[in-house]
């Protein structure tokens, strides 16, 4: 029970007074729960990259895994959803989904969005994310001057690592993509640079995970195995990638118009 839950999205999830500080907990689903689990890892992997996101720590009730973040939002400030941030202008038909965005910060004077926007869309494909919809990122803005402050910190990481997926399927068949294409392997082209990586910070990031999951009362060992496997597939082939890497120009990015995801009105 909660006394206010303003936050979208089906999976079970509260605020509570921590320490002394407004954080929200969120469960999992299914007969894994293994989201919050996902959104501990994604929360070590970015602090291993030097990325921007919300810290997330894991709290476990009555056998029963919660992901814990404190509010990142504060009384002076607001979070302005991607999907809100679209809507400001019209886009043109000669131009991507991806470029719109962008194309849209830049009108309101939000700088520093494609940096960030670049990182969101590596860290969703290492961790094959499969709900980046465009409620899941955005920027922050003063809630009294309206000013634009910049980039949102990556937030809401859990629906990953084959997280509904059988344990034969995991690192295997298709993995939904959003927002910008509904391929990871299309989505990844869209990233101008490589230089930011450091893919040997990752090194012994699957032990991270088992010793994360250890004990963990709906993760049996087969299904934690198979995720450190297939998360060190995904680490390394975004190596390889990166290393034979030949960017678009920002022009050839603009004029990618198949537009292969929407926004659904669904999240968790």
């Amino acid at each position: 029970m909660s006394p206010d839950n303003p936050t979208d999205g089906w999976l079970k999830k509260k605020w509570a007074i921590l320490d002394g500080r407004r954080c929200l907990l969120k469960g999992g689903s299914g007969a894994t729960q293994q989201e919050p689990y996902n959104e501990v890892l994604a929360s070590i992997l970015m602090d291993r990259l030097g990325i921007a996101h919300v810290p997330y720590t894991l709290l476990v009730q009555e056998g029963y895994p919660y992901s814990v973040c404190r509010d990142f939002i504060t009384p002076d400030t607001e979070l302005i959803p991607a999907w809100y941030l679209m809507q400001t202008r019209k886009k043109a038909n000669h131009v991507s989904v991806y470029q719109h965005y962008l194309d849209c910060c830049d009108a309101l004077g939000v700088s520093g969005v494609r940096e960030v926007v670049e990182r969101m869309i590596t860290v969703d494909y290492l961790l094959a994310n499969e709900d980046r919809h465009q409620n899941n990122f955005g920027v922050i803005r003063n809630a009294e001057t309206l000013e634009y402050l910049g980039p949102a910190p990556l937030y809401d990481n859990g629906t990953s690592l084959w997280f509904d997926k059988p344990t034969a399927m995991i690192g295997g068949g298709r993995v939904v993509c959003k927002p910008f294409k509904n391929s990871h392997e299309e989505q990844i082209k869209l990233v101008a640079s490589f230089d930011w990586l450091d893919l040997s910070r990752l090194d012994g990031i699957e032990e991270v995970w088992m010793e994360l999951t250890r004990g963990a009362l709906f993760l049996d060992e087969s299904r934690r195995n198979a995720v450190a496997r297939a998360l060190r597939g995904r680490i390394d082939r975004l190596g390889k990638l990166s290393r034979t890497w030949f960017p678009r120009s920002s022009d050839a990015v603009a004029g990618d118009v198949m537009e292969d995801t929407k926004y659904s009105g669904q999240s968790r």
